[in-house]
């Protein structure tokens, strides 16, 4: 590292999920060795000062999909550019997903997209690993992940059929497998059946175009998968993790789960809190391709705000990106099919912009909650905190000095993606990373990143996250259905 491995960071608002104040936090060999007022600091120490701006925790995109080959192509943003972008957001790790192909080695991907993203990452970074298939290589092979390999989390798909979609006997054996070695599952809930009928439905009346992809995949398809998720994870006893919660109705579905005392994680990603999916119905094909995800953005207008309501009230947890993106010409392999257009949108690097924009400068969310959603939950859930996720003695330095006044415009021309658009195109923000630091280096600094390929380390996760198992764990203690005690039967049976 060239700079020095020792910086001082003055006169700022430390911001943690719990509370604020201000002071001054001392960085030394990748690490927080002190957060205090008036440190006795040696020589030669770098000094930043941040008076009048937030020191935060480093943003945790806990849903990106970079290198990802995809509906006949690869996502542009690889593990280079998609860390470095996120770095000049403001996020200083992701965590991606290994996803096998159907009938292949769970253990084989995961080592294929470590031995990927080894070598390219600008920040620290972890694996999700997808469950496409059921068996009991699968299910030796999860374990293995848990115990060996620092994988906690496993997603799997209700959608894709034919692709990835498992049935619900096989969610619910993954979902029991999940729960005995201390992992999470997640979902994306998407009724892959309904979808499959649905696009058949719009071809057949003559919707080729983006608009397509929304009419067969609306709301109701999302929220029932949601629902159904909830249920069979509730019948085993396991926490479960809903990625992209994209509707209202599956918002809804999170949230009175929530409420009814289920142990479920709701994740909003930056483009549903941030935009809708009036786009779809643009005039110009390639404008609207640019939005195709799955699920997609909602043409309600109100859904953004409405999940950005529920994500500052602890309905929703925690915030990702699904950052999976495609240029135009890619997104142009589906210009006279819509199934056929890779799905997938930008984020890692606006997420945390976005986020302050629309929940705390407009006053839905204060400064500890943002923290909290960008941050801090996902560390707790995934079971790397206070590694991550806080500023705090013996912490690790992935800090943020961040000033809520300062505006930036998003767009195409000025981002560090790959991506040839922006799906927030001349969205004003308030609230801009300044510098960020990531593993105690300071990493972007006014418009300028410093990073090398291969400065990010992969981080390691125990299973049994406190934060998710201790009410699993009671339950299983108290919740044991028992057989009623009593005398055998002794009267007529009657004859078959």
């Amino acid at each position: 590292m060239a700079e020095p491995s020792r910086i001082l960071i003055t006169g700022g608002k430390v911001v943690n999920e719990d509370c604020s104040v201000i002071s001054d936090v001392y960085i030394e060999n990748g690490k927080i060795v002190e957060v205090g007022l008036n440190l006795q600091i040696p020589a030669g120490v770098r000094v930043i000062d941040a008076t009048s701006k937030l020191v935060i925790p480093g943003g945790i995109d806990t849903h990106t999909h970079l290198d990802l080959a995809f509906m006949g192509t690869r996502s542009v943003d690889d593990f280079y550019i998609g860390t470095r972008a996120a770095l000049a957001g403001g996020t200083t790790m992701v965590l991606d997903f290994s996803i096998p192909k159907k009938d292949t080695s769970l253990l084989e991907a995961y080592n294929s997209w470590r031995e990927n993203a080894d070598a390219k990452v600008c920040c620290d970074y972890s694996l999700h690993v997808a469950v496409t298939w059921w068996s009991d290589t699968v299910k030796k092979e999860m374990e293995t992940l848990a115990k060996e390999k620092g994988v906690t989390s496993f997603k799997m798909f209700m959608a894709y059929k034919g692709v990835f979609m498992l049935t619900d006997a096989e969610l619910h054996a993954a979902f029991s497998q999940c729960k005995e070695i201390g992992a999470i599952a997640q979902v994306h809930a998407e009724n892959g059946d309904l979808i499959a009928e649905g696009a058949k439905k719009m071809l057949s009346l003559g919707i080729t175009g983006p608009e397509g992809h929304e009419l067969c995949r609306p709301e109701e398809v999302e929220a029932e998968a949601t629902q159904r998720a909830i249920t069979i994870a509730s019948a085993v006893n396991c926490p479960l993790y809903v990625v992209h919660v994209m509707s209202k109705s599956a918002a809804k579905v999170v949230a009175n789960a929530r409420r009814e005392g289920h142990v479920v994680f709701g994740e909003p990603i930056a483009a549903g809190l941030g935009l809708d999916g009036t786009h779809y119905w643009h005039q110009d094909w390639g404008h609207a391709a640019g939005f195709v995800m799955g699920p997609p953005l909602r043409p309600d207008p109100s859904t953004p705000g409405y999940l950005m309501d529920l994500l500052a009230n602890d309905d929703l947890s925690v915030t990702g990106t699904d950052n999976c993106t495609f240029n135009v010409c890619q997104k142009a392999l589906g210009k006279d099919d819509f199934t056929k257009i890779p799905n997938g949108v930008n984020g890692v690097e606006d997420r945390m912009s976005v986020i302050w924009e629309k929940g705390v400068h407009s006053g839905k969310m204060d400064e500890n909650r943002f923290v909290a959603v960008t941050s801090s939950n996902a560390a707790k859930i995934f079971n790397f905190y206070p590694q991550k996720g806080r500023i705090a003695k013996g912490s690790d330095a992935d800090v943020v000095i961040w000033d809520p006044t300062k505006t930036r415009k998003i767009s195409a021309q000025t981002h560090h993606q790959a991506v040839d658009y922006n799906i927030f195109e001349g969205m004003e923000c308030h609230g801009v990373p300044v510098v960020t630091i990531s593993r105690g280096k300071v990493a972007y600094e006014d418009g300028v990143l410093n990073v090398t390929p291969g400065d990010g380390r992969f981080i390691h996760r125990k299973p049994f996250s406190e934060f998710v198992y201790k009410r699993i764990k009671q339950r299983d203690q108290v919740g044991q259905p028992t057989a009623v005690i009593r005398k055998p039967y002794e009267g007529k049976v009657s004859s078959v």
